[in-house]
């Protein structure tokens, strides 16, 4: 099992971040995962895929466009949405995954 399916497979939500470099509205994101991150602490994971770097996990989880959000728990796509969200529009959705 790759380091990747460990971390999805966990009960804490792992929220992850399919980007690539040259997208210009993902590179808005990360100031926004920090906040996120800042706000829930150990609640939850946050990571980052690159799509062009992680082909294979980007098509299995059929993520066309980026920025893609995903919240994964357990093993499950809990949550998925393409485009920019807010830090306070994430924790309200993670929250339910606590």
């Amino acid at each position: 099992m790759s380091k990747f399916d460990d971390i999805i497979s966990s009960n804490t939500p792992t929220l992850i971040d399919f980007s690539a470099e040259w997208c210009q509205p993902c590179s808005m994101m990360a100031p926004i995962l920090k906040d996120v991150k800042k706000q829930m602490g150990d609640k939850v994971k946050v990571i980052k895929i690159d799509v062009d770097k992680n082909p294979a996990i980007a098509q299995k989880h059929k993520i066309q466009s980026v920025p893609t959000l995903m919240i994964m728990k357990s093993g499950n796509i809990v949550f998925k949405q393409s485009g920019v969200i807010q830090s306070n529009q994430l924790v309200q959705t993670l929250q339910k995954f606590v």
